[in-house]
């Protein structure tokens, strides 16, 4: 319930002159900019979580015992740093703890000021101001900070820093190609976004940012694909994640039919009533999704994919790119495991619009 909701002179808009008003969307703008971001890293971290839950079980039926005993080891639980304690860090870190759901023990955040996360603090995670502390720790971590504040904070960092650790950057105003070389690192996954014309607030006022992600109108328009409300997500994200995970597995030297067949498991096994009807219609990834035909006739079974540079994946023409985009079962099977993540069901038919926006506003 809205207790404001009938106070005029307690609202935003009140006071702002007429000729001032045409600027409120961006209000509503910057909540659904903040609604994308979160919820992409939301699904981003549940498919890690969702993968090393895959990597457990498959330890476990192969040895039984040692997996009874020894139960999930301490590196395959999904450690995650935010660097920034503003409103994004918080904001994420909300969403995190409860959609993911992350344990407050596996959550870490440095910031300047880590005296006004006291909130945070007394449900169990550990705030303090020493990032290459966290980056010793964390296997994901969150760039929520300033413009301003990334090149000393990737001075301190970029030694520290663990070849397979994923660096998630929302500093909007640094491309990856500069982040690339102020990290020295190439596991690095940035989301761009492109706001459009026709913006169209859907995103609600009053509802906090977890509570409005299981409102099936705008977990919706959160989806990869969907333009609604003004707001488009450049789908190079979607490769990336693809790619970080072929790279977790590749870390681990599984071999490329098992990766194909796990991505198989966690990405297209939830279909639409009608793929019950034709399942041979359903998309499966194949090797040469992923890697150049001419590499694939050259990989044996059991080796693993090679380790890919996210910078590049993202800056560049991949073959899995080249297959997204030619393969509209594919843009929705992968769609619906999305809603479906964030327990929304998303009716055949009703997959919101492709759009491939390539640069950020």
């Amino acid at each position: 319930m809205d207790m404001l909701g009938d106070l005029e002179s307690l609202q935003f808009e009140y006071g702002i002159q007429e000729e001032d008003r045409s600027w409120l969307y961006l209000q509503g703008r910057s909540r659904g900019l903040m609604i994308k971001a979160c919820a992409h890293a939301t699904f981003f971290c549940k498919l890690l979580c969702n993968l090393r839950e895959s990597f457990h079980e498959k330890q476990t039926s192969s040895c039984p015992l040692t997996g009874l005993l020894t139960g999930i080891p301490d590196d395959d639980e999904l450690k995650v740093g935010i660097i920034g304690g503003g409103h994004l860090g918080k904001q994420l870190a909300r969403v995190l703890l409860q959609l993911v759901p992350i344990p407050a023990e596996n959550l870490r955040i440095s910031t300047r000021r880590p005296e006004a996360l006291d909130d945070f603090q007394k449900l169990g995670i550990q705030c303090f101001y020493h990032n290459p502390y966290l980056v010793d720790w964390a296997n994901v971590l969150f760039l929520c900070c300033l413009p301003s504040q990334l090149p000393n904070i990737c001075l301190e960092i970029q030694t520290r820093l663990e070849k397979g650790c994923i660096v998630y950057s929302f500093v909007a105003a640094v491309p990856i190609a500069r982040l690339k070389l102020l990290l020295n690192h190439t596991n690095i996954l940035r989301p761009q976004y492109q706001c459009v014309g026709n913006f169209v607030n859907i995103w609600g006022a009053n509802k906090d940012i977890t509570a409005a992600l299981q409102d099936p109108v705008i977990l919706q328009a959160t989806c990869p694909y969907s333009p609604a409300g003004g707001i488009i997500l450049n789908i190079k994200w979607l490769e990336g994640v693809l790619y970080v995970v072929l790279n977790i597995c590749t870390a681990r030297d599984m071999p490329h039919l098992q990766v194909l067949q796990l991505l198989n498991e966690l990405l297209l096994s939830v279909h639409f009533e009608d793929c019950e009807k034709d399942g041979a219609s359903c998309p499966k990834f194949q090797l040469h999704d992923f890697v150049s035909q001419i590499y694939s006739k050259n990989l044996s079974q059991q080796r693993p994919f090679p380790w890919f540079d996210l910078t590049a994946v993202q800056l560049k023409e991949t073959p899995f790119g080249q297959h997204l985009s030619a393969s509209t079962a594919l843009q929705d099977h992968l769609t619906y495991r999305y809603c479906d993540s964030f327990g929304i069901s998303l009716p055949q038919g009703q997959q919101p619009g492709v759009s491939t926006g390539s640069d950020s506003q």
